[in-house]
């Protein structure tokens, strides 16, 4: 079986029904069929609004955005579809703090669910560091398909490389 690089970690039975609908050239239309639509989240300053609703929905406590942005540089020097900082400096007898998310470029033309997905994904990293139990709980809170999603983001970034 060909590697998928994006679902390694799968088990065997998703990596086999994977490479199925790959072989079988079905990849697309299934994905197409379940995400007929993409977001119309195009601009650094919208993707901003959209995350801050999302934050302030169910991440109060986190310290203000400071920048959000989407990056076409970002797969290629990263490996990675969103990044989250956060720096804390000392200003005189105050705490600042300086949260950022970047996006990668590519989700600009995601369905919803997807960019949602790597959203609540990068917020979450803001309380929980790590890929721990607490991290993707906290994931589920914010979005109780979570996991579907992210499957689903995986098998479409393969289909994307194959097209």
């Amino acid at each position: 079986m060909t590697t998928l690089k994006y679902i390694a970690h799968y088990s065997e039975q998703v990596q086999t029904q994977a490479a199925l609908l790959i072989s079988d050239g079905k990849l697309g239309a299934y994905l197409e069929k379940k995400y007929p639509t993409q977001h119309q989240i195009k601009s650094d300053k919208a993707l901003y609004q959209y995350i801050n609703e999302i934050k302030n929905q169910y991440m109060r406590k986190v310290g203000q955005l400071s920048n959000v942005s989407y990056s076409s540089k970002l797969t290629i020097l990263k490996h990675a579809l969103g990044i989250h900082t956060t720096q804390s400096r000392i200003q005189g007898s105050k705490l600042k703090s300086h949260n950022s998310i970047t996006m990668a470029s590519l989700f600009q033309e995601a369905p919803p669910e997807f960019l949602r997905m790597i959203v609540v994904h990068e917020l979450a990293h803001f309380k929980e560091h790590d890929h721990n139990k607490a991290f993707y709980q906290l994931c589920c809170h914010m979005e109780p398909e979570y996991h579907q999603f992210e499957l689903d983001t995986r098998l479409w970034l393969h289909w994307r490389e194959l097209s």
